[in-house]
Order: structure tokens, then sequence, then C-alpha cells
């Protein structure tokens, strides 16, 4: 059973100064004298006990299932609806982040009931074929009246990727001998070149930033650095090396709330500051410090966070993409620019002003020099007219004329 006694969380303190915090339980079916296990690592008492708590959380499910009978000997997945959620309960939940084990769901959440209720061994790439198609023609509803309205391409075959990897965990699992979605023809997204602001509409944006008291600020440090919208609003003052900011973390929302997570590529990164941010972050700290004497024991100081709400409690990510959406909109700026445009215009501008390929990449904390690459470098808007003019300028600087050349001759 589930311990009921109350959370055993402690602080370490380390000879470096720092101080970590971490909690211990006893695992299910110990015997009496086992030394418990301890799980340590967390910057905060709060992160510490949420870790403890979604542990007990997950603790208290295996029991349940257990109860339910839905053990080793349980009876196999004979229908897709059940594959699925094998497949999440005992891959996607545990292997993936919250956010997208959601995303996970709610792509399998568009399938229609008739192919879920089929058995496995009867479903043909026909079938799956059959679904794409309809997913294409009618598979979401619309917000006001919820009437049938088409999938984007992206989102169908998002949904036929769950598919697949379910049916590949059926496949090892000796449910199935093949996978039907690999014969099936899931649409192909057309390929979109990433937008990106120019100087003038970066500054626009910035200048025209409302919302939350933070905003300006952090559109500022986004464009300076190129960093993910989660990322930025998991910073701490902590974070800030001299002139480097580690980036190591990021904030995700979920139906479960908020929760910081590792980065995109899971691993940290140093980005080096621009001087004009510098003096703006030591502007915000001063701004920030402020709310933090005026609330006093009702900030959230353990937190740390550099952009976060007067309480120092973490901003909701959704909504502040939602909120500048509607910026750029009554803005005029181009249509489809977002929030993460401007990722996308720090990569185009340094790419743009020469620097070099693998720095950038480096800088944006890319998986790989050629996703810079593919995605990048060809995003920001008059590129091409520069190459056409710098073209011209040489060819009138090395290009000799008739009477030149004559003139060449004579001498």
């Amino acid at each position: 059973m589930v311990s009921n006694e109350p959370m055993a969380v402690y602080k370490r303190k380390y000879r470096s100064g720092t101080a970590l915090w971490y909690f211990k339980f006893q695992p299910p079916g110990a015997k009496r004298g086992v030394l418990p296990v301890r799980q340590f690592g967390f910057a905060t008492k709060r992160d510490a006990e949420e870790a403890e708590a979604k542990r007990r959380a997950e603790e208290l499910q295996k029991q349940e299932l257990a109860k339910a009978g839905v053990g080793v000997a349980a009876a196999p997945p004979k229908t897709l609806a059940m594959l699925l959620e094998e497949f999440f309960s005992r891959h996607v939940d545990k292997k993936l982040a919250a956010k997208s084990a959601e995303r996970y769901r709610q792509w399998a959440g568009i399938l229609d009931p008739e192919l879920l209720a089929m058995p496995l061994a009867d479903i043909t790439p026909l079938h799956l074929n059959r679904e794409w198609n309809r997913l294409l023609q009618s598979g979401g509803r619309t917000r006001k009246d919820k009437t049938p309205r088409a999938l984007s391409a992206k989102t169908v075959r998002c949904t036929a990727g769950v598919v697949s990897s379910a049916f590949l965990r059926a496949v090892k699992w000796g449910l199935v001998t093949t996978n039907p979605v690999t014969n099936s023809e899931p649409p192909v997204p057309r390929k979109r070149e990433g937008k990106a602001l120019l100087p003038s509409e970066q500054m626009l944006l910035i200048n025209s930033a409302n919302g939350p008291w933070c905003m300006r600020r952090l559109l500022q440090l986004l464009a300076a650095t190129g960093a993910r919208r989660g990322e930025a609003l998991a910073l701490r003052w902590a974070d800030i090396d001299g002139r480097d900011l580690v980036i190591g973390r990021s904030l995700s929302q979920t139906k479960a709330g908020l929760q910081f997570k590792g980065t995109k590529t899971d691993r940290s990164r140093r980005v080096n500051l621009p001087e004009s941010i510098l003096g703006a972050l030591k502007q915000h700290r001063q701004e920030q410090e402020k709310f933090r004497r005026k609330l006093g024991a009702g900030y959230r100081s353990d937190l740390d966070l550099i952009f976060a709400n007067p309480d120092g409690t973490p901003l909701k990510p959704d909504t502040l993409s939602a909120s500048i959406s509607l910026l750029c909109r009554k803005l005029g700026l181009p249509k489809g620019v977002s929030l993460h445009t401007l990722r996308h215009s720090h990569g185009s501008v340094l790419l743009a002003d020469g620097v070099d390929l693998a720095t950038v990449s480096e800088r944006l904390g890319h998986s790989s020099v050629r996703v810079t690459a593919d995605v990048y470098s060809h995003a920001l808007r008059g590129r091409d007219q520069e190459a056409a003019r710098r073209w011209d300028d040489f060819m009138n600087r090395h290009t000799v004329t008739p009477q030149e050349d004559a003139n060449a001759a004579v001498n």
C-alpha cells in the first residue's frame, strides 16, 4: 500500500555552497530494516514535494490496476482502442514528457470509434487510408457550433504516427505480425519556410507589448537569444553566469498544470548575452524587487524566476503565446507571425550577417547543424534580393569594358 505518512522531504547542503532538496520513500514490499530509496536533485522544497506526490500517485495507480486485474496475466489488447491504451500506459506516459503524452492522446482522440473498435488483425491499410481521408475532410470540429471541419495534413500525419507507433509495439509484443500503417498513405504536409521579422518589425512588436508587467523584457530576451518560449519562462536569476545565460530546463503547460522539465534536446547550453540585454535585465530585476518587498512572504522567492507573475509564480506559456499572436495581428505583421517567430528571426539575422552555421546551431540549441540549415537559412525575407544586388556589385567590380581592354592593349 502507498504510505499515508507525511512526505519525507529534506534539504542537503554541499561544500560548494549549493543546496538541493530530496525525498525518500520505502519501496512497496520492502522488508523491515531495508534502507529507504532517496531521490535527489530538486532546486526547491516544493519541487521535491511535487515529485514525491507524483510518485505516490503513480504507485497508487499501479495498485488500482492490479486490483482491477490489469497485471501480468491480464488478457492482451484485442482492439485498436485497447492497444492504444496499453501503448499509452506502458510507453508514452512513462517515457515521454507530460506535454508530449498529452498530444499523443489528443491525436488518437480524433480517430473514428468504428476503427477503434476493430480487432487488430482485421485492420488493413485500406481501412487506414479511408480514415486518413475522413480526417482530412471532416475530422475536426469548429469551436462555435461543433460542426465538422477539415483537419490539416500535419495533424492527420501525426495521428497516423501515433497509430503506427502503437502497432510497432504490437508487433514486438507478438499481438500482430505486421504494421498496417506502413502500407497506408497518410498525407504529406507541405513544407513551410520559417518566417522571420525584419529588425524594424521586431522593435515594433517589442515596443507595443502589453499584458504581463515583464512582457517587454521577455520579448527582448527572446529576440536577442533565440531561446524557446518554455526555456525563457523557466529561467532563474541563478542561471545568469557573468555574461552567459545557462539554459538547462523548460516550462511546460499541460492539462494537469505547469511543470518544469528538461530542454528539447535534454542538454543545457550557454548563450552569451548582448550588452543591451544585460542592462535591460538589470533594470528588470530592480522592478521585480519592488514586488518582492511589497508581497513579502507571499512572494515565491524559492522559484527565483526571471520572468514571472507579480507574486513570483510562473507565467502560463499558452496564454502568453495567444496574447502575442493577437498583438501581431493588430500590428499588421505578416500572416502567421507568432511568439516563436522571434526565434526564427534571431537565427536568420545571424546567418544573414555571416555568423557561421555551427555557432548559430549551438546558440539555438539544435540537435544538429542540418536542422539549422533547413529551417533558418532561408527564413529572412529579402535575402534573395540582397544576393542579386551583391552579384551585380561583384560583376561590376570585375568586368572589363571593351574600351578598358583596348587601352590596356595600347599600354
